[in-house]
């Protein structure tokens, strides 16, 4: 049930609430503020489910409950702050968890997208410290600087980005984490030169993402590493020329990548899983004294400690948010991309559940076949 007034007032609505570490989450009826000055309030048509959303459903990086988890997806705005003024009612947008000033030193440099002014939240709360989400009185804390997996969400409208209506719903979901944080990776937070050999550790949304970049930066081997055989056709479709399981073999990750290139090892490997033991298998599986390794994957558990002797022989190491991509921006050429279709975000899609089935979609994300499941509102 919804307010019906003219003017925003508290709605009432349903949204997937995680109470504590590792429980299932319960569909609850919830409380959502009308926005503040330079707020929005968006009715959301579709969200999908990330890998950072189990993380999140078991506490890290910070243990923050009760909690409304999802940071991909995509709405119309149902009301604005009286202070926003680049975005309207009616208005289709997707919230991210970073924003983009263009003036402090970070955005002014345009070597990195972690904006000092619009960071991204890792309290649970918008930047004025507090929440627009409740039950009973009690407050819930958002994931990032939104929470998607809710009927309605409050955002600050620098945190969204305005979808062009050539979009499908499901694709800018894509956009706004998963898909993105690898394709942005490989031309943002590298140069890849053409010809270059390019391994990716995960074949999920991001390590596809990942392969589909640096196909279209003209990379001439694209490795795919995935324990999933099944990973090996979606993969070939986003461009990975080669693909590795490192089950069938009793070798390293790492000794395989340079056995599949005559010895020397990749120029650049991105890392998709976070997977503790996989980080120095990639730096290893790299170039001694020209390659370069891009940690894009969060674990659920912290890595052990990074083998000096690889960094020492010339290798390069470089951490990446969202793929580096910029939202103002990098994001625009993004979304052309995904209108002109030079890549089919279509064969993301492998499962769809409504809101008051958002546990099964966990147990989705486990089938061999899953890359991205869409929870349609």
């Amino acid at each position: 049930m919804t307010n019906t007034s003219s003017s925003p007032g508290i709605i009432r609505c349903k949204a997937a609430v995680v109470w504590k570490s590792g429980e299932p989450l319960k569909v609850e009826e919830i409380e959502v503020d009308p926005p503040k000055s330079y707020e929005i309030r968006i009715k959301m048509l579709c969200a999908s489910m990330c890998h950072t959303d189990i993380l999140c459903c078991k506490g890290l990086p910070v243990p923050l409950f009760p909690r409304i988890p999802g940071h991909e997806g995509v709405g119309m705005i149902e009301s604005v702050g009286d202070k926003v003024t680049n975005l309207n009612k009616g208005d289709t947008v997707m919230p991210l968890y970073l924003g983009e000033c263009g003036e402090c030193l970070n955005c002014s440099s345009g070597k990195t997208n972690l904006c000092h002014k619009y960071p991204i939240s890792l309290t649970g709360l918008l930047r004025d410290g507090t929440s627009r989400i409740s039950i009973n009185g009690e407050r819930i804390y958002h994931h990032f600087s939104c929470s998607t997996w809710s009927e309605y969400v409050v955002i600050e409208a620098c945190y969204t980005y305005k979808v062009d209506p050539r979009v499908s719903l499901p694709h800018a979901s894509f956009l706004c984490c998963g898909f993105t944080t690898g394709f942005g990776a490989a031309f943002r937070e590298i140069t890849l030169e053409k010809g270059s050999a390019v391994a990716v550790i995960g074949l999920g949304a991001v390590g596809l993402g990942a392969a589909k970049g640096a196909q279209m930066q003209g990379a001439g081997k694209i490795i795919g590493i995935d324990i999933n055989d099944l990973k090996e056709e979606k993969g070939k479709a986003f461009g990975i020329t080669d693909f590795i399981n490192p089950k069938s073999s009793g070798k390293s990750v790492s000794d395989l990548i340079k056995d599949a290139t005559g010895g020397l090892g990749v120029d650049f490997c991105f890392e998709c899983t976070g997977v503790p033991d996989l980080l120095n298998e990639a730096v290893d599986g790299s170039k001694v004294g020209l390659g370069t390794t891009v940690f894009i994957g969060a674990g659920l558990k912290t890595s052990g400690e990074l083998k000096y002797i690889p960094l020492l022989c010339g290798r390069t190491v470089k951490g990446s948010i969202y793929g580096g991509v910029r939202p103002r921006s990098d994001l625009p050429k993004i979304v052309e991309n995904c209108i002109n279709k030079e890549f089919n975000l279509d064969e993301l899609i492998t499962h769809e559940v409504s809101l008051d089935e958002i546990n099964k979609g966990f147990e989705y994300m486990k089938h061999p076949k899953s890359v991205k499941v869409v929870i349609k509102f």
